[in-house]
């Protein structure tokens, strides 16, 4: 079986970039295809994909694609489209926003995309600001066509695997199409016990993932609170902290000053709106550390409110406040983080995927070879 991996892009290490890791694992002598590579953006994390088969699209040649491949979209068709990938019996796409799953395969190419979200900027989910009126109508007129292509370019996937039932049910309002969930893999630490005498944050510096929720109920309540990752508001996020509030910059997972700061933590805050999944809540609990978690998104499919963490509503620094003093009359056991957090290892995951695979090769065959009057409609 010839085996081909589609991924959006690469131009930072984040989730996405951890689940094709794992897929590479699973697939060796698969080459991956992606729009772009922006080594720089990837830094340290480059060194992850040394020695891979990396097949960029004519994107690549395009100057200053990585910090204008939001500005550029309208172009994603043109990206992928041209992609010859007719030697493949199966493609395997990992995509979000930028639509890798938009490549084109022949009838007897099994096609599954594993998806982290339909693209958050054209449904509803906008994480960018449009401060004026020209960018506003640019982004009308860009979004408005994206999005007729991505309705379209959905239909071309055979299967469609959710990451959380969020997206589940994402793909089945947007796409209308069925997905089958399968969590995403986590790096499960299995050991570790919360305790320590500050709150932590790990992940991107977004706008999305409110850190400044976390920042704004701690300094309040007077906790320390320890905050590991880096992104565009780091600056804004660095000037609205008080003395309370402690930056360790971007560390890997396997970091290992991540076993020291994870000792230390009482709870990871993870005050995120709507998120897809959340990886960095699952890496937390398997160290033994609780998470006080906005009920939003994925995180549900997770954590276990009052047992592996504390989901709050309301999204705010006030929600996030009572949340914290909640949290603080509850006892969680670390043991009872670590066991639930395996639920998503690497080995759960694969084992899923494999399974997944191995049934739609053989309904796909047994489709492809049917005479057309007993072909499935």
């Amino acid at each position: 079986m010839k085996v081909a991996l589609v991924h959006d892009y690469l131009k930072e290490y984040g989730g996405g970039e951890r689940v094709l890791e794992v897929l590479h694992r699973m697939f060796p002598e698969a080459p991956v295809y992606t729009s772009f590579i922006s080594r720089q953006g990837l830094g340290s994390a480059a060194d992850r994909f040394e020695g891979w088969d990396l097949r960029t699209t004519w994107a690549q040649q395009v100057p200053g694609i990585a910090e204008r491949h939001h500005t550029l979209r309208f172009l994603i068709p043109y990206f992928w489209e041209p992609l010859d990938l007719s030697g493949y019996d199966l493609v395997i796409s990992c995509s979000s926003g930028y639509l890798g799953r938009a490549v084109i395969t022949r009838p007897e190419t099994l096609h599954i995309d594993y998806c982290h979200s339909p693209p958050r900027y054209l449904w509803g989910y906008r994480d960018r600001k449009q401060p004026t009126w020209y960018r506003r109508a640019y982004e009308h007129w860009a979004d408005t066509n994206l999005r007729r292509y991505d309705f379209i370019a959905s239909q071309r996937v055979d299967h469609f695997v959710a990451n959380s039932r969020t997206v589940a049910a994402r793909i089945e309002k947007f796409y209308r199409r069925p997905a089958h969930v399968i969590p995403p893999p986590v790096n499960v630490h299995g050991q570790g016990e919360a305790g320590g005498d500050y709150y932590l944050y790990v992940g991107r510096l977004a706008p999305r993932k409110q850190v400044h929720l976390a920042i704004a109920a701690c300094e309040r309540l007077g906790r320390a609170l320890h905050i590991v990752g880096a992104g565009p508001e780091e600056e804004q996020l660095r000037q609205m902290a008080g003395p309370n509030t402690r930056f360790r910059g971007f560390l890997l997972p396997e970091d290992p000053a991540m076993d020291a700061i994870y000792a230390g933590a009482r709870a990871l805050l993870f005050p995120c709106a709507h998120e897809d999944f959340g990886i960095v809540p699952i890496e937390a609990m398997g160290r033994g550390v609780p998470v006080i978690a906005l009920a939003q998104g994925g995180v549900r499919d997770s954590i276990i409110d009052r047992e592996t963490g504390l989901l709050f509503s309301e999204s705010s620094v006030d929600g996030l406040c009572t949340a914290i003093e909640s949290f603080e009359q509850i006892n969680f056991s670390s043991r009872r983080c670590i066991e639930r957090a395996r639920d998503f290892s690497e080995a759960v995951f694969v084992q899923r995927l494999r399974h997944f695979i191995e049934q739609r090769r053989h309904q796909h065959f047994l489709d492809i070879e049917a005479p057309p009057c007993l072909s499935r409609s």
